[in-house]
């Protein structure tokens, strides 16, 4: 069977600001029907990818295809399958919640009756209905963007464009809305996504695509990614400066300290499928090692950033104030 040709293509976009170079001939590629999460520092280009794919802004140079259509000549026909939500929410704040959502489906072509089946479903989906009649300017930030992701998902759009989709919401709307988001990729709807948030990205992505100082270091799947820092590890904490020599004796070149030499932690690299070497443990005990604490290590999307990257995951996604997109 030939294999599927990507739905989202960015073959070599370049795009600049003056001097800045956000996007240095980045390349990306998301299979129909996936999730493709876009990371990387703040100013690394995100926001400008999505504003590229979503007819907002030209690249100097390369191109951008969504469902074979050209973002440049075909931009109508773009337009009429993308729902888009940016980083910040773009909601009319002197109509209602719900004649905001049905001013989408107007201009989406839906009929009156379709128009207000989706703004009840939406409502009620992301817990705005107490909220529904009364003015978008009233509500606090959180449901703002609660209801500037409900337009974009009024029509149920073949591609979704998500900017830091979850920026403002509190930890259980976040993951309301990562279920909301999961639905709609299992129902056939490919997802462009930005976030700084790595737990996101390692629940929702199909595909990860890294990006930094303007250009793609990295592209594969989570578990991929991962792989590319290690794999799982047993981490024990042993207090005792004599007991430690003891147990890095007894361990070899099998345990590790993590991080300084002087740390307390020692690391050992566990097996394919992150069994636990009992029976080691329980020599270090006959030998006298207290062990305080033992974790077992999993590397996650964190490391793999930190590792790309050499920088820690940004603090939050406020930073990104006063940024060039």
């Amino acid at each position: 069977m030939a294999e599927q040709a990507p739905f989202l293509i960015a073959d070599r976009l370049t795009r600049s600001y003056g001097a800045t170079v956000a996007l240095d001939h980045v390349d990306l590629a998301a299979a129909e029907g996936s999730v493709l999460a876009v990371l990387g520092p703040n100013g690394c280009g995100k926001t400008t990818t999505v504003r590229i794919f979503a007819t907002l802004l030209r690249a100097d140079s390369g191109r951008a295809l969504v469902g074979g259509h050209d973002v440049v000549t075909g931009a109508a026909a773009v337009r009429a399958m993308i729902g888009l939500a940016g980083q910040y929410a773009a909601v009319d704040p002197f109509l209602t919640g719900r004649e905001n959502l049905e001013l989408v489906g107007e201009l989406r072509h839906l009929p009156p009756g379709a128009r207000r089946r989706h703004a009840d479903v939406l409502l009620e989906r992301l817990g705005l209905v107490d909220a529904a009649v009364r003015l978008a300017r009233t509500y606090s930030g959180g449901m703002r963007r609660r209801l500037d992701l409900a337009a974009a998902l009024i029509g149920r759009p073949p591609v979704l464009f998500l900017d830091e989709p979850t920026t403002g919401l509190d930890p259980r709307s976040r993951r309301e809305l990562w279920d909301l988001i999961g639905e709609q990729a299992g129902a056939g709807t490919t997802v462009l996504l930005t976030t700084q948030y790595m737990e996101e990205a390692d629940r929702l992505a199909d595909q990860v695509t890294v990006l930094d100082r303007s250009r793609v270091i990295a592209t594969g799947s989570p578990a991929e990614l991962k792989a590319k820092v290690g794999g799982d590890h047993l981490e024990l904490t042993v207090p005792d400066p004599q007991q430690r020599r003891a147990a890095q004796a007894l361990l070899g070149t099998r345990a590790e300290p993590a991080g300084a030499a002087e740390s307390q932690i020692l690391r050992i690299a566990l097996p394919a499928g992150g069994e636990v070497p009992i029976a080691l443990l329980a020599e270090l005990a006959r030998c006298g090692v207290r062990v305080s604490d033992l974790q077992v290590h999993r590397p996650t999307l964190e490391d793999v950033f930190l590792h790309l990257t050499g920088q820690p995951v940004p603090a939050g996604p406020t930073s990104t104030r006063g940024r060039r997109p």
